[in-house]
């Protein structure tokens, strides 16, 4: 099974495909100062006590997965959400050629990486960014003390999917007509998704 990997070396050694490509990133993510360990029967980098960066090979591909990679800047826009609406931080870097191994360009990520480890900024698994209420909501609570109440005491993530929800409409008439869908709902203490859960 996978997870029998006592080691980096026993993972590498165990990989039917790309062991020279994931070897020459395991070199750069230790020449980075990360500290190598196993986690999920996988070759995990840790800065900080802080799970940064992954390594995994695959059948068509290898490459990284940044633990907080959602955090990062991605000006390079390599980073893929491997299970969209399921991952919150976790982002995948993949590779399918060792040209596509650019050293220079990985270590800036893994720089990035490390020093959010280090600032302690972090995504909680199954949560996101902070929430940032829209004007026109927070306009609504506002108005509405039982509601903005009952909001302030909802958790993150609740608070989120109706953060969301109205971010997400274009027009202003169909925030309004959100909002006023949602206050009622907010106010009784439930979440948006509550009746799928």
């Amino acid at each position: 099974a996978m997870n029998k990997h006592k080691s980096v070396d026993d993972y590498l050694a165990s990989v039917k495909a790309w062991r020279d490509e994931l070897t020459m990133l395991r070199d750069l993510l230790r020449e980075s100062g990360l500290e190598e360990t196993i986690k999920w029967g996988a070759p995990c980098y840790v800065y900080n006590g802080q799970n940064v960066v992954g390594l995994s090979g695959f059948k068509s591909y290898f490459g990284l997965w940044f633990h907080q990679g959602a955090l990062l800047a991605d000006k390079d826009k390599v980073l893929i959400n491997a299970q969209e609406g399921k991952t919150k931080g976790m982002r995948q870097w993949r590779m399918g050629s060792k040209s596509e191994i650019k050293p220079a360009q990985i270590k800036r990520y893994v720089k990035e990486a490390m020093a959010l480890a280090k600032s302690d900024i972090k995504i909680a698994p199954a949560r996101g960014k902070p929430v940032v209420v829209p004007a026109a909501l927070e306009k609504a609570l506002a108005a509405n003390k039982k509601a903005a109440a009952a909001f302030a005491d909802l958790t993150p993530g609740r608070k989120r999917e109706y953060t969301d929800y109205v971010d997400e409409a274009m027009l202003e008439e169909t925030k309004l007509r959100r909002i006023e869908k949602i206050l009622p709902m907010i106010a009784a203490g439930k979440g948006l998704n509550d009746k799928y859960r």
